[in-house]
């Protein structure tokens, strides 16, 4: 599939646009490279199933510093040829992470298999009772494509329908994440310029959703597995856990809402220095700062569907998740038409607006769940979506004075306006927490009980 279709990006759709250098070499070194990488994901998968972490951690370390010493010494060498390096160094990473993964899992099962000898032959009836956790793997040929033991088909039914499951999930999945960059592929709304603006712009602002909402939302999620019963209903539960997660459901909804007021508030006014601190001046031009302020209200949108989200997929039955995958499918309609739509309307920022659309359409669904979860109790924990009055008036103040401050200040006062940001962003601090003292204090409390445990344990 990657070589058809890299010919089909070459040959297919084709753009009036000049190609630079090594432009062709590229496309087939990321299409051959995936050939490469993908080869090792059932070496991958296995390495994830038994607990292999630090390996992972190891590889992947690894593999970005090779990639990065490849990478630069040509760019150096050559700075007119940097798809040409982009492109060797994409190939070498791949070969490495291949074959790292396979190398490493031959020497682990010939060291293993020493063990199981020497085991055997201290044990006087020669059994392999030991080995009832084992890695299961005798050589790494095991890894390799092959027909499973059964009688009744070629086909095992079972698997083949979960497969089937797994890979229409996966594409719609696929759409909901990454279905502007489908659109931007198929249709050439987008000039490649205007497509690498994008890219820089989304992969900055996607920052925040990796290192504190998506921590947020992995932690959340395995909270209420623990916490909430999926197949019985609030009322039926052990009312004790049932109050403590519907606490921590409405301290998180506060916290992402809390934090995505803020990145909306001093994003309208601080982008542009964001963006002069991150690339200079060529990224302060007026596409990336309007790109980078409508990714703001995306990073909200972001951070409230992914508490909300994660609750309902935590605690939904079989039926509820069934029924939300029917849902994925119009929900994925409507965001492909929406970001279609907006991209012709608005140019490159349409596509945000289509994020928009996405996520308010997956947290309507969800808050749905939620509410009619806890419909017929006392509980309301959405309202912690709500902003306290403090909070919003500091939030009004500060988009006011960032906004004068970025009129009048930047680009020629840029240290000037970033201090009045500073002390804006800490008198917002300030009312937050005079009005969550209390979460301040349960944060605190568990603080103190985590540390007074790990010290009686040592």
């Amino acid at each position: 599939m990657s070589l058809l279709f890299g010919y089909i990006w070459l040959s297919v759709l084709t753009t009036s646009e000049a190609l630079p250098s090594y432009y062709t070499f590229a496309v087939w070194a990321v299409a051959l490279s995936c050939i490469i990488e993908l080869s090792s994901l059932i070496v991958q998968l296995v390495a994830s199933a038994f607990l292999f972490v630090r390996l992972k951690i190891i590889l992947d370390s690894i593999m970005i510093a090779i990639r990065t010493i490849t990478f630069v010494p040509l760019i150096l060498q050559n700075p007119e040829n940097a798809l040409l390096a982009f492109g060797v160094a994409q190939l070498v990473a791949a070969i490495f992470y291949t074959a790292s993964h396979y190398l490493y899992f031959h020497y682990y099962i010939k060291k293993l298999n020493k063990y199981k000898l020497k085991r055997r032959m201290s044990l006087k009836d020669s059994t392999d009772e030991y080995v009832v956790r084992e890695f299961p793997f005798k050589t790494v040929k095991d890894f390799l494509p092959g027909q499973l033991t059964n009688k009744e088909s070629y086909l095992d039914k079972k698997l083949t329908i979960l497969t089937w499951s797994f890979f229409r999930q996966g594409i719609l999945k696929q759409i909901l994440t990454e279905g502007e960059r489908l659109i931007m592929t198929v249709m050439p709304v987008l000039t490649f310029t205007e497509q690498g603006t994008y890219e820089i712009i989304n992969n900055l602002g996607s920052l925040a959703a990796r290192f504190i909402f998506r921590p947020i939302e992995e932690s959340g999620y395995f909270y209420f597995t623990q916490m909430v019963k999926r197949d019985k209903p609030v009322n039926d539960q052990n009312p004790v856990k049932i109050q403590e997660s519907v606490n921590v459901l409405t301290h998180l909804c506060s916290a992402v809402m809390s934090i995505g007021l803020v990145v909306l508030v001093f994003g309208q006014s601080y982008s542009s220095t964001l963006l002069w601190l991150y690339g200079g001046t060529k990224l302060i031009s007026h596409l990336p700062v309007l790109l980078m302020r409508a990714h703001c209200l995306a990073i909200l949108l972001l951070g409230i569907n992914g508490v909300t989200e994660c609750y309902s997929n935590a605690t939904a039955d079989s039926a509820t998740i069934n029924k939300s995958n029917l849902i994925m499918i119009y929900e994925s309609i409507a965001f492909l038409c929406a970001s279609y739509l907006f991209a012709i309307w608005f140019g490159p920022v349409g596509f945000i607006f289509g994020n928009c659309v996405n996520m308010s359409l997956r947290i309507v669904h969800s808050t749905m769940f939620i509410n009619k979860r806890y419909k017929d109790t006392m509980y309301r924990p959405l309202r912690g979506l709500v902003p306290k009055p403090m909070f919003s008036a500091s939030l009004l103040i500060a988009a006011l004075i960032t906004n004068v401050s970025h009129a009048y200040f930047f680009p020629d006062e840029k240290l000037l306006h970033l201090i009045i940001g500073v002390i804006m962003f800490m008198i917002v601090l300030v009312s937050w927490i005079y009005e969550h003292h209390d979460l301040i204090r349960l944060g605190t409390n568990k603080w103190y009980e985590r540390s007074n445990r790990h010290k009686k344990s040592d």
